[in-house]
């Protein structure tokens, strides 16, 4: 097994985009519960994203929603983040709450509704190019509920005419990428619902496009190390999204639920080169901390994927390889299962500080003082939430 010191090179590798939306009030179906501080407009959600960064340096950019996070001024949003040392990351469309959107929005069986949805990309386009963002995300409620209530093959037609319309507005150092969903909010059937469907469709639409697998968007019992694997294979795991589910699309804190799943797809993200900066593939959280702090509840994620990151890069390659090849089945897991097992959390601590970041970040970021500040200062006005 390879010592912790091989693989800092590596490990330092390790960038996290956090999802504005975290950070405001969020909840479940049947209540969505406040918190103070929680920032009341996109510039104070990327002021409590770069205490995540100070805190860990794990986490250099921040992705945008739309229209959540619509500002008159995306050159002063930008030069703000600049300053707290965080960038502008993916711009995520929303076509799921719109009024017209009740049927689908880009899937939708009325051209109208089509170009609406289409129009709307073309305005999250124009906001990358004044953040310098790289990746327009999309993912889709589109859908229906009971059989027979839809066209599925036409949708899929309607689908394809709808992204490749957008795909040719991109510019040529940006890209599309497709986000897939199992269920919910369609129940009967999803028109983007796994990821061999989204690789059919960006597929068709060229080397710009690739597919965006979240971890909580799968069937219970799906081995998502294996998609992970193929989709590098292929060359089109494009963006990473990270939460954690016990049931469906929990959007919990990362490694909750399985850390030894967590573990398993860092296996092969890393087997398959997806580490290495010029892989393209962007890893995010996507979480909503209904009763957890914000703030706390990013840093815990963060620092739970670069855990199971290292143990990982701790994985004896050689060793692992020549227990297959032999088909010693026992051995090969076993070496799995010492990587895994091997605790991590004091050498990192360590390597935090040799870097100039907190050994116990959460305990840095209690102790800052910073919840207490943004619960005075922000007194008044409206929350951000879910819809704002």
């Amino acid at each position: 097994m390879p010592q912790f010191s091989e693989i800092t090179t590596d490990l330092a590798q390790l960038a996290i985009e956090l999802p504005s939306w975290a950070f405001g009030n969020s909840g479940t179906r049947f209540r969505v519960f406040g918190q103070p501080g929680v920032p009341r407009d996109p510039f104070e959600k990327i002021a409590d994203a770069a205490q995540v960064h100070r805190h860990t340096g794990l986490a250099p950019s921040v992705a945008l929603h739309i229209p959540w996070d619509r500002v008159d001024d995306f050159d002063r949003l930008r030069a703000h983040a600049a300053d707290l040392g965080v960038a502008l990351g993916t711009i995520n469309s929303n076509t799921f709450q719109d009024d017209a959107y009740m049927l689908g929005s880009l899937a939708h069986h009325d051209p109208k509704v089509r170009q609406q949805a289409i129009d709307h990309h073309f305005a999250c386009i124009d906001i990358m190019g004044a953040t310098g963002s790289r990746d327009l995300k999309i993912w889709l409620a589109d859908g229906s509920n009971y059989p027979g209530q839809a066209d599925i093959r036409s949708r899929q037609d309607w689908l394809a005419e709808s992204l490749a319309t957008i795909y040719e507005r991109i510019g040529d150092d940006q890209r599309l990428v497709l986000e897939y969903k199992f269920f919910e909010p369609a129940f009967y059937h999803t028109d983007v619902p796994d990821w061999g469907t989204a690789f059919a469709q960006v597929q068709a639409l060229g080397d710009r496009a690739v597919v965006c697998l979240d971890t909580g968007h799968h069937a219970p019992g799906t081995n998502i190390e294996f998609i992970v694997a193929q989709l590098l294979r292929l060359r089109k795991l494009g963006s990473f999204d990270f939460n954690s589910r016990f049931y469906a699309d929990d959007d919990l804190i990362v490694g909750a639920a399985d850390p030894f799943q967590l573990y398993r797809i860092m296996v092969e993200v890393i087997r398959g080169g997806g580490l290495d900066p010029t892989s393209g593939v962007a890893f995010m959280l996507d979480q909503c901390h209904n009763i957890e702090a914000k703030i706390p509840g990013q840093i815990r994620s963060v620092l739970n994927v670069q855990e199971m990151t290292a143990r990982a890069l701790l994985l004896d390659r050689d060793a692992l390889a020549a227990a297959q090849q032999s088909g010693d089945v026992l051995a090969a897991n076993e070496i799995m299962m010492d990587a895994f097992y091997t605790d991590v959390r004091g050498a990192l601590a360590a390597w935090r500080s040799s870097r100039g970041l907190p050994e116990d970040p959460m305990a840095a970021y209690a102790a800052s003082g910073y919840a207490d500040q943004i619960a005075q200062a922000r007194q008044g006005g409206a929350q951000a939430g879910w819809g704002a």
